[in-house]
């Protein structure tokens, strides 16, 4: 199998709005990012993935992009963002962009000249039908909106400031492939595809995601723009399997490098039960399941995966299945060591590396995100408590991944000078900090340091095979093995001692919050524990 550097890469994502704000107006920029660039390559990331920095009027946090080749004014503007490219790899850090194509903004050049002339070229840019059919929208309520003007109803997935691109037009793909092609010649390092699996939809027939040409489409995409360098390329894909995964990342397929797929943060749900209805505790024999699937069924060579907790979209996994109070570095040790041994290429959500928290949201007054907006909105109506609410979005809302990163105990945690960040600080940031955790040589940044470092330096992460043993319920352990050389990884994902019987006459530790000669000595694992030794 050809070896490419993301093979052995750790991936930073960055909300450009939450990460640093340099000029005081209490949002973050690429002025931030840039004075923070030494942080990172301090932890030994290889690339950032960058959520949207593009011109847009903000009604998904820049998921509505109404210039694709422009910077929005509160981030900076191009020169900010050439420097922001340079800056970075003088340190060895690619900067992957976020590729927002299956939808616009409204306010997208292209969406106006539809909207203004029917009889435009550009009209065909859309989706338009004369009557709505059922599909309904991600952010709740029908996936049509009218037009009063043309009588006509345009799709829209998500909000209805974001039309969907109708990916048929061979125009529109080239006008696409050209703006990518005007960012792989500013030398990024490839992209993050957001809601990719969505571009092959067939809306009279419902049928949004894996839709019979997105293949085709990709494939396509591949040849007119990166499939000439050696980029990244990973796709947001909500319905994958193993074997929907192996199309996308197999390399003679010619599509992309690996996709997320969402698996595992489904059990954050209670089962067949609406999103907002949250899982009460972690059904970690449904996790080993769902891991061990994946790392068995995308074989090296087959196609490759994409490891992760967090994200932009996504509570913090310390909240959801760590122990954010007693435990909260020891159970961030162990959640960290578990995923980053695995096969595939590790991401890290910003602030993950300190252990921040989902924040305790009181009232909808501190809500910001347009899904937990929308959702109390919709809820109120249908009788739901106000408090039962605040709860849901406590526990699984979006804005929990984006209040501002915590850089120092200082006032706004260092994040701002403002008066007012756009979200409010976590009150936990006096604890939870840059500084503290830096300070502090038994803190998580470190170990995420130690696993950075792991990842680049040690072969099996990427070649071994992967192989999950049968333990208590709470346990996760795995073997992975490659030639003479066997590494056991084991994980206790609960509060209380667990079980774990281990021989083991000599060994190696690789990475431990604990010592494993204790559980060898014992038989028991205390709470959170988790090690990898070679054997």
């Amino acid at each position: 199998m050809e070896k490419h550097w993301w093979h052995q890469a750790t991936i930073y994502q960055i909300y450009p709005k939450s990460f640093m704000d340099a000029n005081g107006d209490g949002i973050g920029d690429l002025q931030g990012i840039i004075q923070k660039l030494d942080y990172l390559e301090k932890l030994g990331i290889t690339a950032i993935w960058l959520s949207p920095v593009y011109q847009s009027p903000m009604d998904d946090n820049g998921y509505d992009i109404s210039d694709y080749q422009a910077i929005a004014d509160i981030f900076g503007d191009m020169a900010d963002m050439d420097l922001l490219l340079e800056e970075a790899q003088k340190r060895g850090i690619r900067i992957i962009m976020d590729l927002v194509v299956n939808h616009t903004s409204d306010e997208h050049a292209w969406f106006v000249e539809a909207r203004e002339n029917p009889q435009s070229p550009e009209r065909d840019f859309y989706i338009w039908r004369d009557q709505p059919n059922a599909l309904t929208s991600t952010f709740s309520g029908s996936a049509w909106q009218l037009d009063e003007a043309s009588g006509q109803y345009y799709l829209h997935l998500f909000s209805k400031k974001q039309p969907d691109l109708n990916w048929e037009n061979a125009d529109l793909r080239q006008k696409i492939y050209d703006m990518m092609n005007f960012w792989i010649a500013k030398g990024i390092g490839g992209f993050r595809m957001d809601v990719i699996d969505l571009i092959g939809k067939i809306p009279d027939a419902e049928i949004t995601g894996n839709g019979p040409k997105l293949h085709d489409y990709l494939k396509e995409m591949n040849q007119a723009s990166f499939g000439n360098y050696d980029l990244l390329t990973v796709g947001e894909t909500w319905g994958a399997t193993p074997e929907i995964a192996k199309q996308y990342s197999r390399p003679e397929n010619k599509e992309l490098s690996m996709v997320f797929q969402f698996e595992h943060i489904g059990l954050q749900h209670e089962p067949n039960r609406p999103k907002w209805e949250f899982a009460k505790e972690l059904d970690v024999s449904a996790l080993k399941t769902i891991f061990a699937k994946w790392q068995t069924e995308l074989k090296l060579g087959e196609g490759w995966n994409s490891l992760f907790w967090n994200n932009h979209d996504l509570p913090r996994v310390l909240s959801i299945w760590g122990n954010s109070q007693e435990h909260r570095v020891q159970s961030g040790k162990a959640l960290a060591i578990l995923l980053h041994l695995m096969r595939g290429t590790p991401y890290i959500y910003q602030g993950e590396e300190i252990g921040m928290t989902n924040y305790p949201f009181a009232s909808l007054e501190q809500v910001d995100d347009i899904e937990s907006v929308n959702y109390a909105k919709e809820a109120l109506e249908n009788g739901v408590s106000a408090d039962d609410i605040m709860a849901s979005i406590r526990q699984i809302g979006r804005d929990n991944a984006r209040t501002p990163m915590q850089w120092d105990a200082s006032t706004n945690a260092g994040f701002s000078s403002a008066e007012k960040t756009w979200l409010p600080v976590n009150p936990n940031y006096q604890d939870i900090n840059v500084q503290a955790a830096l300070a502090d040589e038994n803190s998580l940044f470190y170990t995420y340091q130690t696993l950075v470092a792991l990842r680049k330096e040690q072969d099996w992460l990427v070649e071994a095979d992967f192989q999950l043993l049968e333990t208590a319920d709470k346990v996760f352990a795995y073997e992975r093995r490659l030639g003479q050389d066997s590494y056991l990884i084991v994980v206790n994902l609960s509060d209380h001692e667990q079980d774990f019987p281990l021989v083991c006459d000599s060994y190696q530790t690789i990475i431990a919050n604990s010592d494993p000669q204790k559980v060898i000595d014992s038989g028991r694992l205390a709470a959170w524990d988790a090690f990898c030794i070679k054997k």
